[in-house]
């Protein structure tokens, strides 16, 4: 029996090129254009009109993290996720320390058009929940 070593996450979304230009931002990803085409708009042009925008993708540069695949569906988010992403850059901090690294990385997710949804902690461990820019939920921990 083998053991899968790579995975990528998938997002159903309505816009997958925006969704994943947010998240690039947020984790340092690139998105390459797919093969044999210089740009994401030269792949485009060569697609059939409703197929036009209907993906996008982005690898972490230093091919440690998983890569990230969007994929437009017509319907919208309806209820919440049963799998969401954890942006860990509270590893290891604890208390008002913790707290105030979270805090920075919300306002700089904010600025990207994050939504804050709620903050837990219980003075020693804390997260942040959020929301991207489709509503799709993640946490700042």
């Amino acid at each position: 029996m083998s053991l899968i070593k790579k995975f990528q996450v998938t997002f159903d979304c309505a816009e997958p090129r925006r969704v994943a230009r947010f998240w690039c931002e947020v984790l340092g990803y690139e998105s390459p254009s797919p093969k044999g085409f210089a740009t994401w708009d030269e792949y485009d042009r060569s697609q059939p009109a409703e197929d036009r925008g209907s993906w996008s993708a982005c690898i972490d540069p230093s091919g440690v993290g998983p890569r990230l695949f969007f994929q437009r569906v017509p319907e919208g988010k309806v209820v919440k996720n049963r799998v969401h992403l954890d942006v860990r850059v509270g590893t290891g901090l604890v208390g008002e320390e913790r707290l105030a690294t979270l805090e920075a990385e919300c306002t700089r997710l904010l600025a990207l058009g994050a939504v804050r949804v709620q903050l837990l902690y219980d003075g020693h461990d804390s997260c942040i929940v959020m929301q991207d820019i489709e509503g799709n939920e993640f946490c700042v921990d």
